[in-house]
């Protein structure tokens, strides 16, 4: 799995079936670890597909997201099981 600085600046671009279903545009985030924090714990996992997180250059997609969230690198603190 590649590393990422979970303390760089992160964009989200959701897909298409999230912007449709769940009202979610791009959003700018202060920290890759709010952004994956987001993606995995406000998200329902069916509305991954298409969703993109951008982090220094490096391209993340669904599942990879979710794969950043639970790998034991990440910082902040999990609210519910991965």
């Amino acid at each position: 799995m590649t590393t990422i600085d979970y303390a760089a600046a992160a964009d989200f671009y959701p897909g298409r079936t999230s912007r449709r279903s769940q009202g979610l545009h791009y959003r700018r985030f202060a920290s890759a670890a709010e952004a994956v924090q987001f993606v995995a714990e406000e998200m329902e996992p069916a509305f991954l597909k298409g969703s993109l997180l951008e982090v220094d250059e490096q391209r993340f997609e669904g599942a990879d997201i979710l794969a950043l969230y639970a790998h034991r690198s990440f910082p902040l603190a999990r609210r519910k099981a991965s």
